[in-house]
């Protein structure tokens, strides 16, 4: 094999101190380095390389040199020498094998300065600060969109030709990332290799298990510009600067109504399609929303997961919680625009409203009468059954 001056590894490592490597090669000349030496030091394969590039005029004396002192098949081998002695993994140099044994010490001698996480490798650290920095230093030619990883503007380019080179063998799902698939793969194969150290709970990502974690220790390390509020997960805090923009940029084209989230639009087109898509496994009834169904799911099995800390009450839904905390606190945040009476909920507030504007949206199919409630709607309901049954 051999080496030009135009070979890359002369252009990624430009050597300009000529007299200081032909000093140093003069030095090491006693002895020959051992392959496995110039593999854990590539700086040492550097001073082989950029003595013999300034000592010699043209490629062919170059090469000429290097297979009279080390043959450059050598130099250049691709035998993985140094291997894990704990899994086997085999590689090429000392270095990766000292950074890969982190994995199985669990050392992460790289730590964040702006939070308390930490890292295994440099490189990793590196794209975590720009998390905190915003820094975005790949960007898309085709449309100017930014990424803090070279490996995601990759995939993102992608979405312009439409290539998704990763396929399932199972499905034959396709997909633009490996790690995509590979997570992909876990829905198949039902494996979760991720476990909490609080809980034992497993996940199939590293980074579903590190949001989980946050529950237990209650990190937020997303922060607010705008307020002092922090969250666990940066898609939380993105949703919240929502409030403080005003922006709402999805819009329903049906009836023109406007959400902060696209979740939440999804949601309320199935008010125009009726459709119900989560259906309650024990009862068979039908809603529009996961959130819902799971709310519903709570009247089978009793579960009341939100509790008062100060009297022990419980609750199936968090807005039950709050409205009851207000109880202990006497608050009453919502103020009527007309005659300045104060509620603890909005529901009050709307219903308190309409003595004012006379509103009576409930209506009675039998009679036309309206009323403020629908209690009082069902309570007049009632009356005019037991009335029916009377005669």
């Amino acid at each position: 094999m051999n080496v030009t001056f135009s070979d890359p590894i002369f252009q990624r490592h430009p050597i300009t101190k000529k007299n200081r490597f032909i000093d140093m090669w003069k030095e090491e000349s006693t002895r020959r380095p051992t392959r496995y030496e110039l593999l854990a030091e590539p700086a040492l394969m550097f001073l082989v390389l950029g003595a013999a590039y300034y000592l010699y005029n043209n490629s062919d004396e170059l090469n000429t040199f290097l297979d009279n002192y080390y043959s450059t098949s050598e130099i250049f081998s691709t035998e993985k020498p140094f291997s894990c002695k704990v899994c086997g993994l085999r590689t090429t140099g000392m270095h990766h094998i000292v950074e890969h044994m982190r994995i199985h010490t669990g050392e992460k001698p790289h730590k964040c300065p702006y939070c308390d996480d930490s890292f295994a490798h440099k490189s990793a650290l590196v794209k975590h600060v720009r998390t905190h920095t915003g820094e975005k230093p790949y960007i898309c030619d085709e449309c100017g969109r930014a990424f803090t990883q070279s490996g995601m503007l990759k995939s993102h380019q992608m979405t312009h030709t439409g290539e998704k080179p990763f396929k399932c063998d199972t499905c034959d799902a396709t997909f633009a990332r490996k790690t995509a698939l590979r997570l992909h793969s876990r829905t198949h194969t039902g494996e979760k290799p991720f476990e909490c150290e609080y809980c034992k709970k497993c996940f199939s990502s590293r980074s579903s298990l590190k949001k989980h974690v946050r529950t237990h220790t209650g990190e937020k390390p997303h922060k607010c510009a705008h307020c002092e509020k922090a969250f666990a997960q940066k898609g939380q805090l993105d949703r919240h600067i929502l409030i403080h923009t005003g922006e709402k940029p999805y819009t329903c084209e049906i009836c023109g109504v406007s959400y902060r989230h696209e979740s939440t639009l999804v949601e309320h087109k199935r008010t125009h399609t009726g459709e119900k898509p989560f259906s309650c496994d024990v009862c068979k009834a039908t809603f529009t929303s996961k959130k819902a169904l799971r709310t519903h799911a709570r009247t089978h099995t009793g579960e009341k997961p939100y509790v008062c800390t100060q009297c022990g009450a419980r609750f199936v839904q968090s807005g039950g919680l709050k409205r009851h905390q207000l109880t202990h606190t006497g608050e009453k945040p919502f103020s009527c625009a007309t005659c300045g009476a104060r509620f603890r909920d909005n529901s009050a507030l709307t219903v308190h409203n309409r003595t004012h504007t006379g509103e009576r949206p409930y209506k009675c199919t039998v009679c036309g009468k309206g009323f403020v409630t629908s209690s009082s709607l069902n309570a007049h309901l009632r009356t005019r059954s037991n009335d029916s049954r009377a005669e």
